[in-house]
């Protein structure tokens, strides 16, 4: 009870929402994407689903992220228990989002390493906080090392990077979320 066991999450309508919000068409989110018109139609449409690689390509054409999509793809319920035991095992690098539907607040662990080279910078705040291992992260020219139950608040707008320094790294990342205007006017400070 209070526990979704459903299907799995069904990204489809959240990718077709986001690219209609845009007013983009599937010929362009193709070609910002890579992928191919009749795929990502077959996205929308809940006949493919999307690897992660390919939902992350989706996410970047679409301005977003996978986690907001995977976010906007099941509807919000009030109490929600998302178990560790019984989800797929987490193989290195993986992300698991911790908090499922719309809401206003994300959460996910990231185990293992990552695109180091990513770079990342959300228009709302976050709050990343290292469970095991550890990581150094770069934001504002600075490098930051963090380990075990450090945590790094970020300043929505805030460009970085980060990286994980030793294997067996868990970092639980905590932002409000995207489609939430919380970003206040700082010029006015």
């Amino acid at each position: 009870m209070g526990d979704h066991k459903e299907q799995p999450l069904r990204v489809g309508a959240a990718v077709r929402r986001r690219r209609r919000t845009l007013e983009l068409t599937l010929a362009v989110v193709a070609e910002r994407s890579g992928l191919s018109v009749p795929f990502l139609s077959q996205i929308e449409n809940d006949r493919a689903r999307p690897s992660r690689a390919s939902l992350e390509k989706v996410a970047d054409a679409l301005r977003t992220t996978a986690v907001e999509l995977l976010a906007a793809a099941d509807p919000a319920c009030s109490v929600d228990v998302v178990r560790a035991e019984g989800a797929e095992p987490l193989l290195e690098p993986a992300v698991r989002s911790l908090v499922r539907g719309h809401h206003q607040m994300h959460a996910s662990e990231f185990v293992g390493d990552h695109d180091a080279g990513r770079e990342f910078q959300y228009r709302n705040d976050q709050l990343m906080y290292v469970a095991d291992g550890a990581v150094e992260i770069e934001a504002e020219g600075r490098a930051y090392r963090l380990g075990r139950g450090d945590t790094l608040y970020l300043t929505g707008g805030v460009r970085h990077r980060w990286r994980a320094t030793v294997s067996d790294t868990r970092v639980i990342v905590v932002a409000v979320a995207e489609h939430i205007e919380a970003v206040r006017d700082r010029s006015r400070q």
